[in-house]
């Protein structure tokens, strides 16, 4: 339930209305990034987002005891939310437990085979071996070319604007030399004969909305950066960081404005004015911030401001993430043999692949990931209860199915195949449920299509090609979050903040301006 005019007010005295006012839209793990880190330069940060608490795809639903989070629940790259506390004056330990998880993931195949996913070299050499003995050295040439692309995608650019065609043409000269132009799926079969290690080494994009047979592959990154740095878990789910993130943004004299929607950006020529509410309300500034999907952004938010790059046309012309069907869960007994992150893969993967993103047609099978934080962390369901989460990729709505009459169908199928695999009995022990379909992720969050992860990550919408973190449309208009470079995922989403942290005018410059305008 929406709660309009629901305030997170700053901790601290209210800030000094002289000061530059940055407004964010949207109060997802980007746009609070983004107000903590330009609050702690000093703009007057107001935050708008139209749910009743933030986290925007990191909400957490909470009901009948149960803390479900609503999206992601895998934290890599830790270090980048200590730098994010670190430069908003504080520390992350204070405020949130992040805990490793070991192993990874625990991979299912179709025909009763188990795969322990890790990051410790040996362990994953002998689980490669029990697959196909003679793909080990083809795990450690992957790990290598993963290493490689990560040093130069991840470390060198993904905190990097790309905004000149010139530094691009560069960049993307280095970035074709590792392969850019080739699919993550066709690097793993470089390195990999063994078809059930090519799907364990190659499902990594799905996790941002790409699909591995077209998402470039400098998302083979991910295998490195998972091995070097781990997997975590933030201890009371993913909306516990949400929640500490937010205090970060009103620790340094930032608002923030729930159940309350933007219904347009102001503009005047090429300059961002302020904001109009659907209460009608106009609040004045001198930077905005969107952290929404950049097709709502340009398409809804902008639809009456000339456009001369994303056009509606060109919107349309993009090509979006998949679609999510997710299941919440909470049972009266646990399910202690079931481990905290679960890859379940059906009969077919380049298939149903092709059913979702290209066919766009929802299929009888499907591939799931099953998440019980519950197996670690018991604050999330009452005593002697599980609390899960169940996602199955899906077409987003771009095809054609009816999800108001499609969802509990679909529901009772993975209900069934969760029984037959790793739940028995499942049905005689739900006491708590709720779903999400591609419908919510239009409705609730705005996002294009009911796609899950805005702009599919293939190369030529990736970098220069997706949207830019300073807007071509108005120059004080700035974009983060994950339809924006990087892209989808938590390391991407605040790198995009980071990004647009140090694209922002200085605090002094703006003074500076203001006063100048308002002087005699």
């Amino acid at each position: 339930m929406n709660i309009a005019g629901r305030i997170f007010r700053p901790d601290s005295a209210t800030p000094d209305p002289s000061r530059p006012h940055a407004v964010v839209i949207g109060a997802g793990v980007g746009g609070l990034s983004a107000g903590a880190l330009l609050a702690a330069q000093g703009y007057r940060v107001t935050i708008f987002d139209p749910l009743d608490a933030p986290g925007g795809r990191a909400y957490a639903h909470r009901q009948d005891g149960f803390v479900f989070d609503a999206g992601p629940t895998i934290i890599t790259a830790p270090w980048l939310f200590e730098e994010l506390w670190r430069d908003c004056g504080g520390r992350l330990q204070d405020d949130v437990e992040l805990r490793p998880c070991t192993p990874f993931y625990k991979i299912r195949f179709d025909d009763g085979s188990w795969f322990n996913y890790s990051g410790d070299r040996a362990d994953m050499e002998a689980e490669v071996a029990r697959f196909e003995p003679a793909d080990v050295a083809g795990y450690r040439g992957f790990m290598e070319e993963s290493r490689r692309i990560y040093e130069v995608a991840f470390e060198q650019l993904a905190d990097q604007p790309f905004h000149s065609l010139a530094f691009t043409a560069r960049t993307l000269a280095g970035l074709v030399r590792l392969g850019g132009y080739r699919s993550v799926y066709q690097v793993v079969a470089r390195h990999f004969r063994n078809e059930k290690l090519r799907t364990i080494f190659s499902f990594h994009p799905l996790l941002i909305g790409g699909n591995p047979f077209s998402a470039t592959s400098f998302y083979c990154l991910i295998a490195h950066l998972e091995s070097r740095y781990g997997v975590h878990y933030a201890m009371g789910g993913t909306n516990a960081l949400v929640k500490g993130i937010a205090s970060l943004v009103t620790r340094n004299g930032g608002v923030i404005r729930l159940g309350e929607s933007v219904e347009t950006i102001l503009t005047e020529e090429r300059q961002a004015t302020g904001v109009r509410l659907t209460s009608g309300e106009v609040v004045a500034a001198d930077i905005v911030v969107s952290n929404g999907d950049p097709a709502t952004t340009y398409g809804k938010l902008l639809k009456c401001h000339p456009r001369r790059r994303w056009t509606d046309a060109k919107i349309a012309r993009g090509d979006y993430s998949m679609g999510l069907f997710v299941w919440y869960f909470g049972t009266d007994r646990r399910y202690d043999d079931v481990y905290h992150h679960t890859m379940l893969f059906g009969p077919r993967y380049r298939g149903l692949l092709d059913d979702i993103f290209r066919r766009q047609r929802l299929a009888d099978d499907f591939s799931l990931y099953l998440h019980r934080p519950s197996a670690v962390d018991p604050t999330v369901a009452p005593d002697g209860c599980d609390a899960f989460y169940v996602l199955s990729p899906v077409p987003n709505l771009g095809g054609t199915t009816d999800w108001q009459d499609m969802a509990e169908t679909y529901r009772q199928r993975i209900q069934a195949r969760l029984e037959q695999t790793v739940l028995p009995g499942l049905g005689r022990h739900v006491v708590s449920s709720r779903i999400a379909t591609p419908l919510d992720f239009r409705d609730r969050l705005q996002s294009w299509q009911g796609a899950a992860f805005a702009l599919e990550p293939k190369l030529l919408q990736s970098a220069w090609f997706r949207p830019h973190n300073r807007s071509e449309e108005l120059d004080n208009l700035f974009l983060c979050g994950a339809g924006t470079h990087p892209g989808a995922g938590l390391p991407g989403v605040l790198s995009s903040a980071r990004i647009v942290n140090d694209l922002v005018p200085d605090v002094s410059a703006i003074t500076a301006r203001n006063a100048a305008r308002t002087s005699p």
